[in-house]
């Protein structure tokens, strides 16, 4: 990118960064005064307990932050409004499930039926925005050359993306300040990549992503005075979802997206294993509670986390280099 384009992802990154950190002390003593007040489960680490009643639903200061920021930076393209659509979309399914299970006091929020087709609504909308601009259907191979036209079998693929990275991402978010910095660190990575592939919209949307989620961290790290809830998980998980999309490294974020997928996994392995044995394989799921119950402290988990997501997403940029990017 030429220099101006530089500075105005840095600005962006400051600008996103600075809105969170003034919304962080407006916003969570309105949470507070509503009363919605994280439930903590009882079956999870002791240490937990405590954070019962702290403020949820904080996906909002980094939603408002990154959307504000992306306004000002961003020209008015359809790959402008995958990327909205992608995060807000998915926030707003995260919205309405954290607000019925809080102020509606319905434990299970939406049910699966409403979330699917909440979701479901928001990637056919992405869908369509790409079929309109005509974006690839080629899929990379991360490293190569090679690639696959996936003709119209791609818009299931996006589909899928957008399913498994939102949940991903929602299972990382369980341990103080561990998805806002795993976040930031993928967000980041998909910054260069974006800025490599001269895709402007993508860096400038990933860049509002790095910062918002940086300050949003001052409230959330350990101890947190705030969660995201899934207004915010989901929300991350969409917009990472149509950047990697956008600058078609869809397959590549599996690896910059490492520690999201190995949260996911670890789930669906524990329960698969629960059912098909009656045993369990981890002393809880999603992984970060297993070594949490093994003596782990919140922050060692975290910082090893975000070790590993930093590697994973130093690799990805490695592989991405290496394949031409």
């Amino acid at each position: 990118m030429e220099g101006m384009d530089m500075l105005a992802i840095l600005m962006t990154i400051g600008v996103s960064f600075l809105l969170a950190v003034i919304l962080g002390p407006l916003c969570i003593p309105l949470l507070r005064r509503l009363k919605f007040g994280q439930q903590v489960r009882t079956d999870g680490p002791q240490s937990h307990l405590k954070k019962s009643g702290t403020p949820t639903m904080g996906g909002i200061i980094i939603l408002l932050a990154v959307t504000v920021a992306f306004l000002r930076f961003s020209e008015k393209t359809t790959e402008f409004w995958v990327l909205l659509v992608g995060a807000l979309g998915f926030g707003l399914v995260g919205f309405l499930d954290d607000y019925i299970k809080i102020a509606l006091k319905r434990s299970l929020g939406l049910t699966a039926k409403q979330k699917l087709f909440g979701q479901l609504l928001f990637s056919l909308i992405v869908c369509v925005l790409l079929y309109q601009m005509g974006h690839s259907t080629a899929v990379s191979v991360p490293g190569t050359s090679f690639s696959l036209d996936f003709g119209w079998f791609y818009y299931p693929f996006v589909i899928i993306i957008f399913f498994g990275t939102t949940n991903a991402v929602n299972f990382t978010d369980g341990v103080d300040g561990l998805l806002s910095g795993t976040s930031a660190i993928a967000a980041g990575a998909f910054t260069i990549i974006a800025m490599q592939a001269t895709e402007h919209e993508s860096a400038v949307f990933t860049a509002a992503l790095v910062g918002a989620v940086l300050g949003f961290l001052i409230f959330n790290a350990h101890p947190a005075k705030v969660f995201m809830g899934d207004s915010g998980s989901l929300g991350i998980g969409g917009g990472l979802a149509a950047a990697a999309i956008l600058t078609k490294t869809e397959i590549l974020l599996v690896l910059i997206g490492g520690v999201f997928v190995v949260e996911m996994i670890s789930v669906i392995l524990q329960v698969g294993s629960f059912k098909l044995r009656g045993k369990r394989i981890f002393k809880m799921s999603p992984i970060h509670h297993h070594f949490e119950l093994s003596g782990w402290s919140e922050w060692k988990v975290v910082t090893v986390f975000w070790a590993v997501g930093l590697a994973l997403a130093t690799a990805g940029l490695a592989l991405y280099r290496i394949g031409g990017g």
